[in-house]
C-alpha cells in the first residue's frame, strides 16, 4: 500500500501525536512522526527544490536526523521522498504505511495521488494557546495563524482528491467517545478495529484520552486574547461547530497590530535566549544573516542537540 499511504494532517497541537500513536499501535499500520520535510521546501506553486539544496536541508533537519532514512543521491526529488516512506514500511512490513504532516500538506497529492487523508481538527483557541510553550509564538493571536494555515491547506488539498480519499476527525469527539471515532476511522481505512491501538500508553509517556484537556482556553487565556483570536478565526470556528465565547471579537487597528507583532517577536527572541547559550543564539543570527552555510550547519546541529535533550521524557 505504499502507493496509497495514509497521511494524518492538521495543525500542531491538534491531537496529531495522540492519534498517530493509536494508529501506529494497530497491527496493520506503521506510522512515521513529523514528515513535513518532504514538502516544506516546495514553493507556493509546488515547484521542487534543487536536489543539492534538498540534501543540504536534510543534513541539519532535526526531525529527519532523529529517524534518518537512507538518502540515495542518484534519485530525483520525487522518487527520493517516496523512498523514505517505502523505507518506513519495510521497518515492520505492515501493509499500511502512514505519516503525520502539519503544514504544506496541500502538496502531497502531487507525489501520492492515491493517498488517503485523515484531517484532525481541534478548537483553534486550544491550538493557539499551547504554541506559547514551544517558542513559535509569543501571543495566542499569532499561534492561531498556524491553525488558520492548516485550514487553508486542507481546503486546497480537498480540491485535488475525491471524497472517498479523506475523512475529518474532531479531537474533542475523539476524547469524548474514543471507540466510536476510531471505529469510524477504521471503516474509512477498511481495516478492523483493534484494541491494540490503546497499547501506546505502555511504551510512551502519553496517557489515555482525558476530557480535562478540552476547552482549556476558557481558563488559560485572557478575555483580550480570546477576543483577538476569535476576531481572526471566529467564523471558521463556528463552521466547525465550535461555540464562540460571547465576547465581542476584536480586530486590532494598525498601531495595536504593530505593537502585537513587536511583542510577539520580542517574546520569541527571549524564549530562544533562555533556551540556548547566549553565544549560540548570537552565532545563529549572525551565520544566517551572513549566509555562512558551513558555520550555520555547525550552529544548527548544536541547537538540535539542545532541543533533543529538552524533549526527552
Amino acid at each position: 500500500m505504499q502507493n496509497s499511504p495514509v497521511f494524518l494532517v492538521g495543525a500542531e497541537r491538534s491531537g496529531t501525536t495522540l492519534l498517530r500513536l493509536m494508529l501506529d499501535s494497530h497491527p496493520l499500520i506503521h506510522f512515521q512522526f513529523e514528515f513535513e520535510y518532504i514538502v516544506d521546501q516546495l514553493d507556493a506553486q509546488g515547484r521542487w527544490p534543487t536536489i543539492t539544496d534538498y540534501h543540504d536541508y536534510l543534513a541539519t533537519h532535526r526531525i529527519f536526523l532523529l529517524h534518518p532514512f537512507v538518502i540515495d543521491k542518484n534519485l530525483p526529488y520525487d522518487e527520493l521522498i517516496r523512498s523514505f516512506l517505502r523505507q518506513k514500511q519495510q521497518e515492520k512490513n505492515k501493509p499500511i504505511v502512514g505519516a503525520t504532516v502539519h503544514y504544506c500538506f496541500e502538496h502531497l497529492p502531487q507525489f501520492w495521488p492515491e493517498a488517503r487523508f485523515i484531517y484532525i481538527v481541534r478548537d483553534g483557541r486550544d491550538v493557539a494557546r499551547p504554541n506559547l510553550k514551544t517558542g513559535w509564538h509569543g501571543l495566542p493571536y499569532f499561534g492561531a495563524k498556524r491553525w488558520l494555515a492548516a485550514q487553508q491547506s486542507w481546503l486546497q488539498l480537498t480540491q485535488q482528491i475525491t471524497a472517498e480519499q479523506h475523512i475529518t476527525i474532531y479531537y474533542e469527539k475523539l476524547i469524548h467517545d474514543t471507540d466510536a471515532v476510531l471505529k469510524q476511522l477504521f471503516d474509512f481505512l477498511q481495516i478492523p478495529f483493534d484494541t491494540a491501538m490503546y497499547d501506546y500508553t505502555s511504551h510512551t509517556h502519553y496517557k489515555p484520552p482525558d476530557v480535562q484537556m478540552l476547552e482549556q482556553w476558557r481558563t488559560k487565556m485572557s478575555a483580550y486574547q480570546i477576543r483577538l483570536v476569535e476576531g481572526q478565526i471566529g467564523k471558521l470556528l463556528q463552521q466547525h461547530g465550535y461555540a464562540l465565547s460571547g465576547l465581542p471579537p476584536r480586530q486590532p487597528w494598525w498601531i495595536e497590530a504593530t505593537g502585537l507583532r513587536f511583542w510577539n517577536n520580542l517574546s520569541r527572541a527571549f524564549f530562544r535566549m533562555r533556551r540556548y547559550p547566549f553565544s549560540l543564539y548570537l552565532q545563529d543570527i549572525i551565520s544566517r544573516r551572513l549566509g555562512l552555510k558551513a558555520w550555520q550547519k555547525k550552529v544548527k546541529l548544536k541547537i538540535n542537540h539542545i532541543e533533543n535533550e529538552l524533549l526527552r521524557p
